[in-house]
């Protein structure tokens, strides 16, 4: 597979609103590619369509090598999601969310036995999997939902912003983990506020106002640009897309 991501002139219009705009790039496999942008800039919309969840306008784009309108539940099977509210059964305990969604993907008795074990580990809950999830700390709760994203091994794992609200200490965890799992041959894509976890990514795409604005690897783009911080160029497009 060329690109885990190939999206061409991919176009979203709400009425009058054009959501994203003409969006083109290609995402090799095993990378990890950071989708960047101010609030309202788009990136949702986009990754609802990379989802299968959301049909474009007009454009087209695979994922996976799956068409994303006529392919969609192949995608919605082959793909993990993780979002900034964790999507997390309070009541439940961890070994208990974690058999869930191992029964929401279809894991077997024996699949499931052995992936928990293996997330239990990978994730630092050992010793914690009969503790109530409403008693765990933020950072606990991001790596068992992130756990519970990968129980049925995804090709490719969507993070929305997984790290908002949680300590300098579990971002930190969390982006090992995030590393780790790209080491072993997971892709990755990634939304994040936090310009210094922008960094760590293989590839970043820069969207405001629902175009396309710069893609490459951190250090092309800031070169590109002349600055020395993914913080920097974003402030600079911030301030162009506001005078125009």
């Amino acid at each position: 597979m060329k690109y885990v991501i190939n999206l061409r002139e991919l176009t979203k219009r709400f009425g009058n609103i054009t959501a994203v705009d003409k969006l083109t790039l290609q995402v090799p496999p095993h990378k990890i590619f950071g989708l960047l942008g101010p609030n309202g800039s788009g990136k949702s919309t986009t990754i609802r369509m990379i989802c299968g969840i959301l049909k474009p306008t007009s454009g087209e784009g695979k994922v996976l090598g799956y068409d994303i309108e006529k392919e969609s539940e192949k995608i919605k099977k082959s793909i993990g999601y993780m979002s900034q509210k964790f999507s997390l059964y309070e009541d439940l305990t961890v070994i208990e969310n974690l058999n869930f969604y191992a029964s929401v993907y279809g894991l077997n008795k024996k699949e499931t036995k052995e992936k928990i074990k293996q997330i239990v580990e990978l994730m630092g809950l050992l010793g914690r999997e009969k503790q109530m999830v409403f008693a765990l700390s933020g950072g606990l709760k991001q790596r068992l939902a992130l756990g519970c994203a990968i129980l049925h091994s995804p090709k490719l794992l969507i993070l929305d912003e997984p790290t908002s609200g949680v300590d300098p200490l579990s971002r930190r965890m969390f982006w090992d983990i995030i590393k780790s799992l790209a080491n072993d041959g997971m892709s990755i894509l990634v939304t994040t506020h936090y310009m210094e976890e922008a960094e760590i990514c293989d590839l970043t795409a820069f969207i405001f106002n629902g175009k396309l604005m710069a893609f490459g690897t951190p250090s092309d783009i800031k070169k590109a640009n002349n600055l020395e911080s993914l913080e920097d160029v974003f402030i600079k497009y911030v301030r162009m897309m506001n005078n125009e």
